[in-house]
């Protein structure tokens, strides 16, 4: 069995098991409505910087069995579209179960899709959104991708093929996709630049976000699973977006001079 052990925890996040979800509780809002999303975009920081972000927009969607969280590719290791096919991942929160048969169907869908689990090893913007699914749902099912280069044709390619994959599958699935915004950049800049794709966002707009984040050179390092999973949504039947939260690193450091902006959005 194929077993992915946290890569972060201890850094990103505590690496404590009741460190970890007293963390988690103390961000979360129990009293928010929770609402049917097809799909989510969440900041993927350490905790202390993004994790309020990634809290907000979990505790505002209701976490289905099923997951399919897409992240960036740091560190450039691995295939364009890495899929981790098969077992378990680990967390201090435990062990979470990989749905072999919905990852089957999406490789089926595309040829872009590859399984390789050295792009997922040490990759840390995957790993960071699974305690927070975990902690509303810790039972869930994780179909995790891990996505580099890729032109908007083969985004729009891989996330027809998604949804194609989750219309086979027939159950309640949730699309994550994993995003930071604009980084080291004074917060002023970063707010007028993410202004930007956040609006293409918001427009359920997939072209537009994945053209404006190159047009205008904006440090979106997870453009592409957004772009992703904005063409999945749009083709289950996603009516609209949502920007959940806002906010940068200088809100922690009481830096603004040259901050990682966070965004979190629900798409339903």
């Amino acid at each position: 069995m194929k077993v992915r052990k946290p890569a972060v925890a201890g850094s990103f996040y505590p690496g404590d098991k009741q460190e970890l979800r007293e963390m988690i509780e103390e961000m979360v809002d129990p009293g928010l409505k929770r609402e049917r999303a097809i799909g989510v975009i969440s900041p993927h920081a350490g905790y202390i910087y993004s994790g309020k972000g990634a809290a907000m927009v979990f505790s505002r969607v209701q976490i289905p069995e099923d997951v399919i969280v897409l992240a960036p590719n740091h560190r450039g290791i691995g295939a364009d579209v890495a899929l981790w096919d098969e077992g378990k991942w680990i967390t201090p929160l435990g062990e979470i179960q990989v749905n072999s048969e919905l990852g089957e169907l999406i490789r089926e869908e595309s040829d872009l899709v590859e399984v390789d689990e050295s792009a997922h090893r040490s990759e840390h913007s995957l790993e960071v959104q699974i305690p927070f699914i975990q902690y509303f749902k810790p039972d869930f099912h994780l179909t995790p991708l891990c996505l580099l280069r890729m032109s908007y044709e083969q985004t729009e390619e891989l996330g027809t093929a998604i949804a194609r994959a989750v219309k086979k599958w027939g159950k309640p699935t949730l699309l994550v996709a994993s995003s930071d915004m604009s980084h080291y950049i004074p917060a002023k800049i970063a707010q007028r630049q993410d202004k930007l794709a956040l609006d293409k966002i918001l427009d359920l707009d997939p072209q537009g976000l994945y053209n404006t984040v190159l047009k205008h050179n904006i440090s979106m390092c997870g453009f592409i699973p957004a772009t992703v999973m904005l063409v999945a949504a749009k083709e289950l039947g996603a009516e609209k977006a949502e920007l959940v939260d806002y906010r940068n690193s200088g809100d922690v450091t009481g830096d603004d001079r040259e901050v990682v902006a966070y965004a979190s959005l629900m798409v339903k």
